[in-house]
């Protein structure tokens, strides 16, 4: 699949390049993006080069995942991607560089991703469904689901393993037809 950039009133999403790779090692130093997100610890640099390299290139190459990097001012900021695309499917996943959070990066970043994603081929994806999931108290993540149409869908009992063992999971969708311009209201976040 070609790479394809994205872009939005603030944000320039583009496949991760190898001049990602110092800002992705650094982001994935910070604690709390090791706990939330099933990265490498200890991320070493090549860590980083393996990303860019087999699962974001790799991804866009083999037409199963569309990463992108998603630049504020030209400078990295989030990563944003549709993975385990098939049969009109895709699971989405999403960080950011902990000195970018609070201001709605992710947020416009992720409508942008759907966006492309629900779009008849040739200008997009022509999905079906996003399936979203994240460990169980991971409340930023499911705020930013919860703002881009995402339905809150239930729990998977210890259903993935984290950092410390294994973990329930939240588990929400997004469907072509669903109305994404009204957040609905999710349990898990009163």
């Amino acid at each position: 699949m070609n790479k394809v950039e994205l872009r939005t009133q603030r944000l320039e999403l583009s496949a991760p390049t190898f001049a990602d790779v110092d800002a992705i090692f650094l982001a994935c130093q910070d604690a709390e993006l090791q706990r939330r997100v099933p990265v490498p610890v200890p991320y070493e640099r090549e860590s980083a080069e393996f990303y860019v390299r087999e699962l974001a290139d790799g991804g866009w190459d083999r037409g199963t995942h569309c990463t992108w990097a998603v630049r504020v001012d030209g400078e990295f900021a989030v990563i944003a991607s549709l993975d385990g695309i098939a049969d009109g499917c895709a699971e989405c996943g999403f960080w950011m560089v902990p000195a970018f959070r609070g201001r709605g990066f992710v947020t416009e970043a992720m409508t942008a991703v759907l966006s492309f994603g629900f779009a008849p081929h040739p200008d997009g994806l022509s999905l079906e469904r996003v399936g979203w999931s994240a460990f169980a108290g991971n409340l930023a993540s499911a705020r930013v689901a919860q703002k881009v149409g995402f339905r809150f869908e239930g729990s998977r009992r210890k259903g993935w393993v984290g950092r410390v063992g294994r973990e329930d999971l939240w588990l929400a969708g997004v469907l072509s037809g669903d109305d994404r311009s009204e957040a609905t209201a999710w349990p898990v976040l009163g």
